[in-house]
Formats: C-alpha cells, structure tokens, sequence
C-alpha cells in the first residue's frame, strides 16, 4: 500500500487495549471492577503520610515500575526496556508499559509489521521533577543560616543533579521509548494538553490512519495528579474532594452533594489500525473510531468556558462522523465531581442533544478512581468499549442524589444498556475540550 492519500477516508478500528490505572493493569481486571462496584480510590501509600499532601488518591497500586509489569515481552525487548527503566519517571513507566500490554494484546508480538508503516501519538501532562532529584544541590548551595542561596546554584547546585536526570521527565521522552522498543518508524508526536490529551493523542493517530499516512498506531496518554508536585498543584488550582468522608465515597459526580475531584494516576493506550489490514491478519476488533471534534474557549480573563467547549467538540465529532446525536447509544462524561465542571458539561449535554438528554445514558468512570490527568480519558475509553462488548454500562458510583442543575440520565443501575456507539468527552479547566465518537463494529 502506498501512502499517497485514499479518494475516501480510511476506517479506523482499535485492536489492542492496555491498560495502567487504580483498578488493574488488564481490561479483564478493569471491567470486573467496574462490575463490581469496586472502587480504586484508598489511602495514600506512595509517600509517608506526614510527606503527603493527599490522604487518599487513586494510586495505580498494582504498578510497582519493575519489568515484570510490563507484561509479555519478547527477551531483546525485555532486556532494552529494562535498561532504559533508570531514565524513566513513574509517568513514563506507565505508558510503556500501557503501550506494551496495548501491543501484545493486539497480537503484534508474532505478527511481521511494517515499520515505516507504524506510528506512536502520546498525550500527557507537565511532567514534574521530583523534589529529592533536587536534594543534594539544594544541600550545596545552603547558605551558614541554612538558607538556600539562589546565586550559587549554576556554579555549585546544578552539577549536583543527575546528568540524565531532565531525560526522565521529557513529556515527548514515553513517545520515544515506545516507538524504540516496538521499531515504530512512522509517525511520531507527544501532545501536552492535560485531560484533553487523551482524546486528543488517539485522534491525531485516527487522522494519520485515515488519510494514508500509517496502517497503524499506538497511541493514548499518561498522567498524574499523586505525585508531589502534581498534588500540590491540583491543591492549590482545583476543587479537591473533602477528606471527611470514605475514601472510596469522595468522587461523586453529578451527585448533588459532590464535593471536588479525587487526584489518581495512571496510563492507557490503544493499537489503531486500518479495517481491512487488521481484517487481513485476522485480528480481534475492539471497536471503529468514527469521529474526532475539539474545541477550546475561554473568556477575556483565560478562563475557560467548559460548556461552550465541549457542546462545540461533541457537535464536531458528531459532524466529523456523519451522524447526529440519535445515533448516541450513551456518554461517558468527563464527570470530574466538582460543582462547577459537572454543571458545565450537564448544560453542553442538554445543548447539544436536546430533549435527548433527558434519555441518553451517561456514565461516568471517574467516579471508580478519580481524575487521572492525561491518562483518564483512554481508560474511560476502554471501559465504554468493554460496555460495548459486555452489552451494559457501569452505573456512576457513589450517585444517590440527583442535581437539579445537572438534569442528565446518569446511570444508576448495572443493567443500562450502552447501545451501538458512544461520546467520550473530556475538558481542561482552560477550556480544552475534545471528544471522540466510538462504535461498535458492523
């Protein structure tokens, strides 16, 4: 095949899921938690207690970063990976690993592929360094008072950090280690646009396939909001769930009574490829990716008008796709649990399908695990491709009061079909919104 543009666009098909987050590192583990009404958020263990600005999180508690958790590798592959581990951060880990479990799910570890055919897109957030990779040039440049003194740092402190240390924390660096290991010579980008970016990463490889540029793709995103510096920050800029309540009862979206987000981490990632090549290898077809929408408004101020947003990229995706909002069998919604955000996307809901709404279903997965920055919208993805499979939704967890000013059908029961296809949505507070139409495969 060629890669000169197709007089018609290409069909776009996911044949591999993997999957690093709260509830498991396998679609199997994912979806039995979800059918159990198993929720991943607990006490926090990745640091002391005293050092941790998070009493509860959804922790990707399975995930320790060593090779074993990186799933069935070949032994060269084992062997790289393993290696490469010393200049990986935890996010970074996650996604190779994700991309790892992605492909050999998709039956690529015995299959001949086409390099040069053969891509990676991955999204995530800021990648921040941790604050003991400061530790010992923060010491050298301590003054006599035990202050730190800022113009000894270039001279002294600097030569104190690891010399690869910046390589561990390169957002376009899990990109990288994933197209190394796996001889993806195609075409190869990183997207840093928070919650957005996963949609966003998996829409980027869906055009790339589409228009005759690659045969197939990894892609998905990665993130946190655990770590240290990434707690601090959500602490300091979102609405964070009160702590005087049950760990796995904090994330409540679209209850009246929510109370903020819950922070998590974790990393998913998907294998694209075009219908009829993964037809011909006879591969298993998860679902086909029909539209991509995107949107991004803020008002005069930068802040961002969510609503506005995301009824502007579930009308793209729709227009992308050629359908209209009757051909949504259910939602799954950005459902971040703060009072703002689930108000904003309830209206662009209400905007965009009408009376409608008072019908589609809509789930929401952050309610098992809370905001997994970049990563939370692939494996929100997976979870509505795995309803697809198994025939019905996951009811919103901890949902038992209905909010009058979020006047959508949020599934309450296990038995809630998902219908044909789905909108998956997600927004940053900038005003990032993206959505992707998903259905199943005729």
């Amino acid at each position: 095949m060629t890669a000169s543009t197709p007089s018609a666009p290409r069909r776009v098909v996911i044949t591999g899921l993997g999957l690093i987050c709260p509830l498991g590192s396998s679609p199997a583990a994912l979806w039995s938690a979800l059918t159990a009404g198993q929720s991943g958020v607990a006490p926090t263990t990745q640091l002391p207690p005293d050092d941790q600005p998070l009493h509860f999180a959804g922790e990707a508690r399975h995930f320790t970063g060593d090779i074993e958790d990186f799933g069935e590798l070949e032994p060269g592959s084992k062997k790289a990976i393993k290696k490469g581990l010393k200049v990986m951060c935890r996010e970074t880990r996650m996604a190779v690993a994700a991309a790892q479990l992605a492909v050999a799910d998709a039956g690529f570890l015995q299959t001949p592929r086409d390099p040069e055919r053969s891509g990676v897109v991955l999204g995530s957030d800021y990648m921040l360094t941790m604050p003991e990779d400061y530790e010992a040039g923060i010491t050298k440049c301590g003054g006599d008072a035990g202050e730190f003194e800022f113009r000894r740092w270039g001279d002294e402190g600097l030569d104190q950090m690891a010399p690869l240390w910046m390589l561990k924390y390169l957002p376009n660096m899990p990109a990288s280690h994933i197209a190394i290991y796996n001889d993806l010579r195609g075409p190869n980008n990183s997207l840093t646009m928070r919650e957005a970016a996963s949609n966003l990463a998996i829409g980027e490889a869906f055009r790339t396939i589409q228009r005759g540029h690659a045969d197939r793709m990894v892609a998905g995103a990665t993130g946190t909001r655990v770590l240290p510096m990434q707690a601090i920050h959500a602490l300091q800029t979102e609405q964070m769930a009160a702590e005087n309540c049950s760990p796995a009862r904090a994330s409540r979206p679209f209850d009246k009574h929510r109370t903020g987000m819950v922070a998590g981490e974790g990393a998913g990632m998907v294998v694209l490829e075009e219908l009829e090549t993964a037809k011909a290898r006879g591969a298993t077809i998860y679902a086909e990716i029909l539209g991509l929408g995107s949107s991004n408004v803020a008002d005069r101020q930068l802040r961002g008008r969510c609503d506005v947003a995301l009824a502007g990229a579930m009308r793209a995706a729709l227009r992308d796709a050629g359908r209209s909002p009757d051909d949504v069998g259910h939602i799954n919604a950005h459902g971040l649990a703060t009072t703002e955000r689930d108000i904003d996307e309830a209206r662009a809901i209400r905007e965009v399908f009408g009376t409608r709404a008072d019908k589609v279903p809509v789930t929401a997965i952050k309610s098992y695990f809370g905001n997994l920055g970049a990563g939370s919208g692939v494996v929100e993805l997976a979870a509505s491709v795995l309803a697809l499979r198994e025939g019905r939704l996951p009811r919103v967890l901890n949902f038992e009061t209905p909010d009058p000013e979020c006047p959508v059908a949020v599934v309450t029961d296990d038995k809630t079909s998902p219908g044909r296809s789905f909108l998956n949505l997600n927004v940053t507070p900038q005003g990032q919104a993206a959505a992707l139409l998903v259905a199943a495969i005729d």
